[in-house]
């Protein structure tokens, strides 16, 4: 059940949707009833894949963006596509800084960046901060 919660919050922290799952992690690290490693694992596989869906939104947003749940308002888009017009898709390693790290996943699917180099990026991006959090209350 452990890892199921830590998937999920980790899948939903990744979207537009506020969540913490780096309190569930610490939580159930400090707990040592599980092996960190596969704690960061799939902290790490919910996360990448809540960006994906962030990237698929991105993708479509053009048929979404004037539905009132869209997560992102016109100015918040704007912001981010400067954002990510000024550093470039390295930007995605920002991926897991909060605030920011969510809207750039966005833009990277509005702008129709390369899914495998997104995917690596994001990946790295965001196992890098789940291990060294991990490790740091382990």
């Amino acid at each position: 059940m452990a890892y199921v919660s830590l998937f999920f919050s980790a899948l939903i922290a990744a979207t537009v949707f506020p969540a913490q799952s780096e309190m569930v992690l610490v939580y159930l690290v400090q707990q040592a009833a599980h092996p960190v490693w596969a704690l960061v694992v799939v902290a790490s596989i919910g996360n990448v894949l809540g960006s994906v869906i962030n990237y698929a939104l991105g993708y479509s947003v053009h048929r979404f963006k004037d539905r009132r749940w869209f997560p992102a308002s016109p100015k918040q888009m704007d912001r981010a596509q400067a954002f990510y017009a000024k550093w470039g898709r390295y930007s995605l390693l920002a991926s897991w800084v909060p605030i920011i790290g969510d809207p750039i996943t966005v833009v990277a699917g509005v702008l129709r960046d390369r899914f495998l180099v997104f995917l690596i990026l994001v990946a790295i991006a965001k196992s890098g901060r789940y291990v060294v959090l991990a490790y740091a209350f382990a």
